[in-house]
């Protein structure tokens, strides 16, 4: 008996965890920058929009890092429909009002 995989949700339809690593790959191909993690993922009307934290410049010592955030669109299918740098910040004051 065949078992459904459990990084699909249907044929071709990408499931969350699929979708928030498909989106960290696809920015890290067209930044060159290396995602440090998935910060928000949320069913978008074509897809799914994804937030990918990123370090934008490595500093010393690494607590002087400035970190971004950048939102990502994808389809259902994993190919990109939109990326924007969202914000750029110190690391560990991410969570400060802008």
């Amino acid at each position: 008996m065949a078992s459904e995989s459990s990084d699909t949700s249907k044929e071709g339809t990408l499931a969350p965890m699929e979708a928030a690593q498909v989106a960290a790959r696809l920015l890290a191909e067209l930044t060159g920058k290396e995602p440090q993690g998935v910060t928000s993922l949320a069913p978008a009307d074509e897809g799914w929009e994804v937030e990918v934290e990123v370090v934008e410049d490595h500093r010393v010592p690494s607590s002087a890092d400035i970190l971004s955030l950048y939102e990502i669109q994808i389809d259902q299918e994993g190919n990109l429909l939109s990326w924007r740098r969202t914000r750029r910040y110190p690391r560990g004051r991410g969570d400060e009002a802008q």
